[in-house]
């Protein structure tokens, strides 16, 4: 028999739990009894401590104080309405591209600014943040932790017991719990963010509609990227929120309300009207084959055939047809000492380097070598340059061994288009941004795309971000959205 929550959530587990200083507590949101070792202050300082983390990662604040208010007088009307209205919380307006929105103990809620360039109106938005004020409210991140202290504390007995090798399984088994939510957290979560637009009088639907502009956008991106379209990017909100229409459908109908409420289309339009969309400064440009980065002032170009993505940690392109790749990020901490040295003893200590050499790339130091994969099905290219004393920037360019010696002078043109950016050239490069336009009656969909600042899929980036399905016309559409090149 499965153990669910309410199972494990006994009278022998409360009362382990308090022999630890807690135990299992009665949710004023949800009514369950939830085993929890982690109290309300420590669930705001998990949160503290790891809010300057998560602005680290994922781009900081996004400049625009009148959008980052819009989202947090949304959050507070919603928080308002909750059981827990002290709890206190912080709701942030993310600098990133990429469609997402989290939330960490004790009331830390995150959306990106690539969320709200997708979400049609403002009850869209207000139905992912009450989404994820309902994992807060319900303490999902609080379950999963408690669960996991209780799964290292049991592997640890059972190493004391038994030694060896079970103490190495407690990260795994801890590591269960901090994934993405289990499909009953996702449900709770879902029917307390439709409580809480129903009760500030928004239209509970808009939760379902936004899903459904999410899936499209997660095919259109797998699309674009070369992928299945089934396959999920692990940067993207469906990685850690495994919802889908119909259990969305399935909450409200179990919440029993009432479709009817606001959704504030106009007013929403006019808050991302002139946001930034796609990669900003923050992140860097994909300019066809070329890759620049205004803030840190540089720019290298892929071989031709070379898928471009910018991803939060690296910059990737691959070739199916060649089967190879390329991958570019930085090294984490400076390094004072030579290149050749960074490669061989700190980058590529735990590897075999071959033919391991300094090299100039249009002036900077810089080193490489080889490695080839144990079973010999791969070689892996390492190069390493030395941008300042704070940066080391790195490129691995990976192909079976033949394809490595076909394209090794295609790589070796990548490497050594690896260069600074002059301050006249870093301020030249602008991001795309957001318009909102009237529709006139002579606008049709094949019209409005080609004035999309795309060089490919314009139209279906158009249809996406409107939410306009195959088949579907413009007809009731008064204002809609496009992405132009900007002039700032």
């Amino acid at each position: 028999m499965a153990i669910t929550r309410r199972h494990f959530c006994g009278l022998t587990a409360c009362s382990f739990a308090a022999g630890l200083g807690s135990g299992c507590t009665v949710n004023p949101a949800t009514g369950s009894r939830d085993l929890i070792l982690v109290g309300p202050s420590e669930e705001k300082q998990i949160g503290l401590r790891e809010h300057p983390k998560i602005l680290a990662q994922f781009g900081g604040v996004y400049d625009d104080t009148a959008a980052a208010g819009y989202v947090a007088s949304i959050g507070g009307k919603l928080a308002a309405t909750t059981e827990t209205p002290s709890l206190g919380f912080t709701f942030t307006l993310l600098d990133s591209p990429i469609v997402n929105a989290f939330a960490l103990p004790g009331g830390f809620v995150y959306i990106s600014r690539g969320l709200m360039a997708l979400a049609g109106d403002e009850a869209e938005l207000a139905g992912v943040l009450g989404h994820e004020i309902g994992h807060v409210v319900a303490r999902h991140s609080a379950q999963r932790q408690s669960q996991a202290m209780l799964a290292n504390l049991g592997v640890g007995l059972l190493g004391a017991i038994a030694g060896g090798e079970s103490s190495q399984l407690a990260g795994t088994v801890a590591g269960l719990y901090l994934r993405s939510y289990s499909r009953d957290q996702e449900l709770e979560a879902d029917m307390l963010g439709i409580r809480y637009l129903r009760r500030a009088g928004y239209d509970v639907n808009a939760m379902a509609s936004f899903l459904e502009r999410l899936r499209a956008n997660s095919q259109l991106e797998s699309q674009i990227a070369g992928r299945s379209p089934d396959e999920v990017d692990n940067y993207d909100i469906t990685a850690t929120h495994p919802r889908t229409v119909d259990r969305v459908q399935r909450a409200i109908t179990l919440s029993g309300v009432s479709p009817n409420g606001l959704r504030d289309r106009g007013k929403y339009l006019g808050a991302i009207n002139g946001m930034i969309f796609g990669d900003g400064p923050k992140q860097g440009y994909i300019l066809g084959r070329r890759f620049a980065h205004s803030k840190l002032r540089f720019e290298f170009s892929v071989p031709e055939g070379f898928k471009v993505q910018n991803r939060p940690d690296q910059v990737v392109a691959t070739s199916k047809r060649e089967k190879a790749g390329l991958f570019f990020n930085a090294e984490p901490k400076p390094f004072r000492g030579r290149m050749t040295a960074y490669l061989s003893s700190m980058w590529a200590r735990s590897a075999a380097l071959n033919d391991l050499e300094a090299i100039k790339v249009n002036g900077l130091d810089a080193a490489t070598g080889w490695v080839r994969a144990r079973d010999g099905r791969a070689d892996y290219r390492l190069v390493a340059i030395r941008f300042d004393s704070q940066r080391i920037f790195r490129f691995v360019f990976v192909a079976p061994p033949a394809t490595m010696r076909r394209l090794a002078e295609r790589f070796q043109r990548t490497t050594y288009s690896f260069k600074r950016l002059t301050s006249a050239q870093a301020a030249a490069l602008k991001p795309k941004r957001l318009k909102i336009i009237a529709v006139a009656s002579s606008d049709t969909i094949a019209k409005l795309s080609n004035r999309m600042a795309f060089d490919e899929f314009r139209q279906e980036r158009f249809m996406t971000l409107n939410g306009i399905r195959s088949g579907e016309r413009l007809a009731g559409q008064k204002q809609i959205k496009i992405v132009v090149r900007s002039s700032r």
